[in-house]
């Protein structure tokens, strides 16, 4: 009788775990995850031609899933769409989202939120971001010798250096030997924004420091921004010079008046579709 007593002991002990419960009156449930991620850091863009490339810094919590990305369309609003998923496969220090779902010249705000493996959603990101996306070009030609020494942003085209649609005109200093880019008007102004290891880290114009002489020697690597007398704000970087010639990258914001500087959102209150 003994040992089935012992049996009936155990199998109540067994059920008695089993049930969340456990001896000396301690109670082990496994309870459902209800803590949402932490919300995403560092969220900036990257304005692109027909694209906006959105970057965040990486969270170390082990449980994550996924981040969202989401997208307003209408900046006298806050309602916010969700424009993709980007899930996680182990750890990363920045992560990114391209949307090429844009027009040119046209303004949108992004944020991003986390959610883990149990369905909990963070906030939306706390940092206004605003993004234009604009035309750009790669490697374009061009001589001080020859007539189409001039460009014509808002037609990606060069023009002759004294046609009435240069926004700027290459030119070139015998004694000097040095290659210039010049206003090609009075009502266009330009400055030498200095080196940068890519046309995208000139993600602003400067409302100072324009030439007041009208003109910026060309040098390798540096970029120059450009305030077009209808004003528009244009960028370049030079690539490669070579005597008379050089090869340049550019773009220009369609967008008049907007120099890509982020604005703050006046209503904090957002909404999630």
């Amino acid at each position: 009788m003994r040992r089935r007593y012992y049996w009936m002991t155990l199998v109540i002990l067994a059920a008695l775990v089993l049930s969340g419960c456990a001896i000396n009156d301690k109670v082990y449930v496994d309870r459902p995850d209800r803590t949402a991620p932490g919300v995403p850091r560092g969220v900036s863009s990257i304005t692109g031609d027909q694209a906006v490339t959105i970057v965040w810094l990486g969270s170390t919590e082990p449980d994550m899933r996924a981040y969202i990305v989401y997208r307003n369309d209408n900046t006298s609003d806050n309602l916010y769409n969700e424009i993709g998923r980007v899930f996680v496969d182990g750890f990363q220090s920045q992560w990114s989202f391209v949307d090429h779902n844009v027009v040119n010249g046209r303004t949108y705000l992004y944020a991003v939120s986390a959610i883990d493996n149990d369905d909990n959603e963070s906030e939306l990101s706390y940092e206004d971001v605003h993004d234009t996306p604009r035309p750009a070009g790669t490697n374009v030609f061009a001589d001080a010798t020859q007539n189409l020494s001039g460009y014509d942003f808002s037609a990606e085209a060069r023009v002759p250096f004294n046609s009435s649609d240069a926004d700027i005109k290459f030119t070139y200093d015998n004694d000097l030997q040095t290659l210039f880019v010049e206003s090609a008007g009075t009502d266009v102004d330009v400055q030498d924004f200095g080196f940068t290891q890519s046309l995208d880290d000139l993600d602003w114009a400067p409302q100072d420091g324009w030439s007041s002489v009208g003109w910026c020697e060309l040098i390798v690597g540096h970029a120059y921004v450009v305030w077009t007398g209808n004003d528009h704000y244009a960028k370049l970087r030079v690539t490669q010079v070579s005597g008379t010639a050089l090869h340049f990258d550019w773009a220009y914001q369609i967008d008049p008046g907007n120099p890509e500087l982020k604005r703050a959102v006046t209503d904090s209150a957002i909404v999630k579709h």
